[in-house]
């Protein structure tokens, strides 16, 4: 029974796919674009988000970033959706767009890796609880055969942050044999470390269990079935037109390149950094994650693993429990400046180094999205609190309108 259902939702999965692809061949719409916040169905009911745009603009004018997109969507509509300042200031400036690409960095952990880890367990492939050298042996060396796929996901496996640039250096093989070849800094699920190093590793058992490269797998698995066309690793030359600058590389501004330096060592596929990404495609994800959580919805994550998936699990240090965490993704923990203080407890999002941020409410049902490329020019911008300000905002004001629906409600 567990093989036919494992083996009825890899089937599904595929006619989803050639459905899509059918789609872009005719020119109909799987996914179609997000509902702009200027259609009147949008505008009659339009929450009051004035106050964003003073705190970008003011953001912009202190030189926290060049610009930024920011979006606001339940599971049916988008709500607002606005570019403001510049994706580019050198070395020719460049307006922001609505359709700009973002290098979404440490977004690619929860977007990419653990949506794809998670598919893998709900599909009977992988399993949470077991042992992440029993999938890749080479991997337990000096103590790490005890980690789990779980202790990776929350961030409590043990490992190092990152290790030295100078292990990824000679190859993609060597820098896998340089990872399996680190000690452990604790024991499994002792202390919460946040850790690039955890999700490389992630990234590998995906490739090793799917018998796919990363890239390929969650394209095909992931981002094709939900009409995501502008997510990818490694952007095409179209892409990298609109994208937005980070800093420079051997003199060369990155604009359309991986920023993090260990991830352009891997080829710019890795699993913790170097996807890149629209806000379109991104609140199609979100809105997604919101559709599943109603039950409305079963791809890319069934609504048990969708559930699994976004439990919040206690993280630990020196024996204390310090916050929150679900596989993947953010909860409340020291990284969660940027959630601010009105999302209900079943929110859960991420950052990413680059000036990205996502969060996705369920109980609110609201996605909320704050892209920019804080590190252009100068690698000196901050963005965690102007992002947390707006989510703010928006965690208050969909809170407001549950209570007035539920007041209307009991009136009728």
């Amino acid at each position: 029974m567990t093989s036919f259902m494992m083996n009825h939702t890899a089937a599904i999965r595929i006619l989803m796919t050639v459905f899509f692809l059918h789609a872009c061949i005719t020119g109909s719409s799987f996914a179609g674009p997000p509902l702009q916040p200027d259609d009147p169905a949008a505008l009659a009911e339009q929450p009051d988000f004035d106050a964003i745009e003073s705190i970008v603009r003011q953001g912009i004018q202190e030189g926290q970033m060049p610009g930024a997109v920011v979006v606001i969507a339940d599971r049916d509509r988008v709500l607002y959706r606005r570019a403001f300042g510049q994706r580019q200031i050198e070395p020719t400036p460049e307006p922001m767009t609505l359709d700009t690409v973002f290098d979404l960095a440490s977004l690619t952990k929860p977007v990419a890796t653990a949506t794809s880890v998670m598919q893998l367990i709900g599909d009977g492939l992988l399993s949470q609880h077991q042992k992440v050298s029993d999938y890749l042996p080479e991997f337990g060396k000096h103590g790490k055969d005890k980690i789990t796929v779980s202790d990776l996901l929350v961030h409590m496996g043990g490992l190092i942050a990152d290790n030295s640039l100078r292990d990824y250096r000679d190859g993609i093989e060597t820098s896998w044999e340089n990872i399996c070849d680190l000690k452990p800094i604790a024991d499994p699920g002792e202390k919460f470390a946040y850790t690039d190093v955890g999700f490389i590793v992630l990234g590998k058992l995906v490739e090793r269990v799917s018998k796919q490269r990363l890239d390929q797998y969650v394209q095909q698995n992931v981002f094709a079935p939900l009409g995501m066309l502008e997510t990818t690793y490694n952007p095409s030359a179209d892409l990298i037109k609109r994208a937005a600058a980070t800093e420079k590389r051997n003199g060369q501004w990155l604009k359309g390149q991986v920023h993090d330096p260990r991830a352009h060592l891997l080829q710019g596929i890795a699993g913790h950094a170097g996807l890149f990404s629209t806000a379109d495609d991104l609140t199609r994800y979100g809105q997604q994650m919101l559709r599943i959580a109603k039950g409305e919805k079963s791809i890319p994550l069934a609504q048990a693993t969708f559930k699994m998936m976004t439990q919040p699990r206690d993280v630990r240090r020196d024996s204390k429990t310090i916050g929150t965490r679900t596989y993947g993704w953010d909860h409340r923990s020291p990284y969660s400046s940027n959630r601010g203080d009105q999302f209900s407890d079943s929110a859960f999002g991420h950052g990413g180094f680059t000036g990205t941020v996502m969060w996705i409410d369920p109980d609110s049902d609201r996605v909320f999205l704050f892209l920019s490329n804080r590190l252009h020019p100068d690698g000196k911008g901050s963005v965690n609190r102007i992002a947390g300000k707006i989510a703010s905002i928006v965690g208050a004001n969909a809170s407001n309108r549950s209570k007035a629906d539920a007041s209307t409600k009991l009136k009728q």
